[in-house]
């Protein structure tokens, strides 16, 4: 399972099926990209297996729980992202043609053999990089074993603001809430804003939490800080 190779990026035409401009889950609505170029987020990954094993995808295709495959809730299909598990430095390429996982925090859901090469079938979900590949450019190889590097310290973004008296408000309501882990992070080279972050966070569970009290506090946009 593990010797399965990565999917290899190659221009595709935008797929009839799986591509409306918006769709409504849960009474929530999600808008489809109009391009994956220059998509990069982190957040949680989880996988899906035997239970959606031959069930048509979103695109119309059967789901290959022993393929290199991904469901995602925006990007445009199919798309080819590199996905990189933050907690041990593997990295997979996978080709993203299904709609999900509609769980809060959820950022994309991995085939079983993808999740298996990231090390995370065990835990059932982990930290993670997703970084569309545009078909035609250079992909780099991907890592087969955990980098000897320690993880990187990860950390939740609450907002960020162009003014220091905005960021230092919301810093103090969350302080003032009992999250102690608060601070604010000054501008960064051409970055002109004043993020306010919480953290270090050590795994998924620590995610949940924190995001699970910042949206009681009305903070529903939260995410896994990008430098």
């Amino acid at each position: 399972m593990l010797a399965v190779p990565d999917a290899v990026p190659h221009p595709e035409p935008r797929a009839k099926n799986g591509n409306p401009p918006f769709y409504d889950v849960l009474g929530h609505r999600y808008f489809v990209l109009a391009s994956a170029d220059g998509y990069v987020e982190r957040g949680v990954a989880s996988w899906y297996g035997p239970t959606f094993h031959g069930v048509a995808t979103a695109m119309g295709e059967p789901y290959d729980m022993y393929g290199m495959t991904a469901a995602h809730k925006t990007l445009p299909l199919p798309a080819y992202a590199r996905v990189t598990n933050l907690r041990n430095g593997r990295s997979i390429v996978v080709r993203i043609n299904d709609r999900g996982p509609f769980v809060a925090n959820r950022l994309i859901d991995l085939s079983y053999t993808a999740a298996a090469k990231l090390d995370m079938l065990r835990d059932g979900t982990t930290l993670v990089e997703v970084r569309a590949i545009t078909p035609g450019e250079p992909v780099a190889h991907t890592l087969t074993r955990a980098t000897e590097a320690p993880p990187p310290e990860l950390f939740i973004q609450a907002g960020a603001f162009a003014e220091r008296s905005n960021a230092q408000h919301l810093y103090e309501r969350l302080r003032a809430a009992g999250l102690e882990n608060a601070f604010v992070m000054s501008p960064i080279g051409t970055q002109h804003l004043y993020r306010v972050r919480l953290g270090p966070i050590a795994n998924v569970a620590d995610f949940d939490a924190l995001t699970a009290r910042l949206a009681e506090l009305g903070i529903r946009d939260a995410r896994l800080a990008l430098d």
